[in-house]
């Protein structure tokens, strides 16, 4: 039996919600994975593909509240 190859895991925004104070600053940088909620907590879809690593990249260290990360996604 012969394996197939299998892409690597890509990467995933982690969001701390108690950390999060509400700046919204986030969902301007990367509108394609972060919306807010009623209150201007972000909502967040994990998944980055590569095509958008920069700009979450962008959102995480642009964080004032320091509550966003991006972070290997676990395999399976």
């Amino acid at each position: 039996m012969t394996r197939r190859p299998t892409a690597p895991p890509g990467e995933e925004l982690v969001l701390d919600p108690i950390a999060c104070t509400g700046h919204g600053l986030c969902a301007e940088l990367l509108p394609e994975r972060i919306v807010l909620d009623d209150w201007g907590y972000p909502m967040i879809d994990p998944q980055v593909p590569a095509s958008l690593r920069e700009h979450a990249l962008r959102a995480v260290k642009a964080c004032p509240a320091l509550a966003l990360a991006l972070r290997q996604a676990r395999a399976g």
